[in-house]
């Protein structure tokens, strides 16, 4: 199957581990870090870690869109769920994820209340057309690549003067995120990181051109991969060279599908529906500036936030009794790429994809679900 099964083989790959093998100086250590969660699932997946010498060390990102949501915004998609009115809609793995008081919208699903899930933004105008004396709320989520889809729906919903549907907005910005990241580095952290591994999906929206700050302000390349095997291992070298030759660049390894401005009609799209918060939270890099959208005032009747501005109030008043996060959770440490996984002591007991006590157990993208999968064997 082209552009699959070609980027799988596996004497190609052992031809790129060899050249990684050669390049990889023995006197120095390479740390780079894979933003995207998809990437990690695809590293442990093939067995890359396996392949690379021991001076070559990959470093788990905050690139899980479910993983790095805060708790605060989880438990305001819940309050909102839990109103006699609101049919509450996400996406399946949203509906997992613990919240304050070990709760979920799953569970809050099992008490009674209205919360499906969806496959597509799409599904929420036919529901809210089919429901017309309820409230239709999506829970929207993600980076650059699910933005889009949900402009879609605020375009249309305004166009067709829907009155009980809104969206209670939690996209967030990939290059603000790695801003945060080597910002946390700067500020004296434990992190070491030589280069990105830059993230696929969203680079065919965002393309290449963002990431050009990363090299000229903090001297860290970025090598844009996709997500098979092979694109891994190429970034890999492709990073490598760069770091031996004291180069720091942006260069596109998934050049078969990202371009240097990306997906112009999905940008414009954006941009006219969404602005950017002045900041806004994320799970393990606290407050970010600049990190995430809201809808802009000429949507505003569609925005969750602004229509239930009472219920959430009500809420905020509330959660301040409750308890947050679990303490022993490591969620936060591992999306900063200052842990991993297996560092978590609540690792595999009791924290599992059955009985997940963190984000990034739940998620498919997450790093501990990648551990577990696929790579609790190797790192035992």
């Amino acid at each position: 199957m082209k552009y699959v099964d070609e980027f799988r083989d596996g004497s190609l790959a052992r031809q790129l581990a060899a050249a990684i093998a050669a390049a990889a100086r023995p006197e120095r250590n390479y740390h780079l870090m894979e933003f995207c969660g998809g990437h990690t699932h695809a590293i442990f997946r093939y067995g890359l870690p396996d392949l690379l010498p021991a001076n070559v060390q990959l470093i788990h990102g905050p690139g899980c869109p479910v993983c790095v949501l805060p708790i605060a915004r989880l438990d305001m998609a819940m309050a909102l769920a839990k109103h006699p009115d609101i049919i509450l809609c996400t996406y399946g793995d949203m509906l997992r994820v613990p919240g304050s008081g070990r709760t979920s919208l799953l569970k809050i699903r099992a008490e009674g209340n209205d919360v499906r899930m969806v496959y597509s933004p799409a599904d929420c105008i036919a529901l809210a057309q089919q429901h017309p004396d309820r409230q239709v709320v999506f829970f929207a989520i993600g980076f650059e690549t699910t933005t889009p889809p949900t402009a879609v729906i605020i375009e249309q919903a305004s166009r067709l003067g829907l009155k009980n549907l809104s969206v209670f907005c939690n996209h967030v910005l990939t290059p603000a995120a790695m801003h945060g990241i080597l910002d946390t580095r700067e500020s004296g952290e434990a992190l070491k990181l030589d280069g990105f591994i830059g993230p696929a999906h969203v680079s065919t929206v965002i393309g290449s051109d963002p990431y050009e700050p990363f090299p000229q302000q903090y001297g860290t390349p970025v090598v844009i991969a996709g997500f098979e095997p092979l694109d891994v291992l190429q970034a890999i070298l492709m990073l490598i060279r760069q770091l031996n030759d004291g180069r720091a660049v942006v260069e596109n390894e998934f050049t078969r599908a990202v371009t240097a401005t990306g997906n112009e009609k999905a940008r414009q799209i954006t941009e006219r529906v969404f602005e950017v918060r002045d900041q806004f939270e994320w799970r393990g890099l606290g407050f970010v500036p600049h990190s995430a959208l809201q809808i802009r005032e000429q949507y505003r009747e569609l925005d969750a936030e602004q229509r239930f501005a009472d219920v959430l109030q009500q809420h905020a008043e509330r959660i301040q009794l409750v308890p947050k996060d679990n303490k022993a959770c490591e969620c936060p440490q591992i999306l900063r790429g200052v842990k991993k996984p297996r560092d978590c002591k609540l690792f595999d007991n009791p924290c599992t994809p059955d009985n997940p006590l963190g984000s990034c157990m739940v998620s498919s993208e997450g790093a501990c679900a990648a551990y577990y999968q696929y790579g609790r064997v190797m790192e035992s």
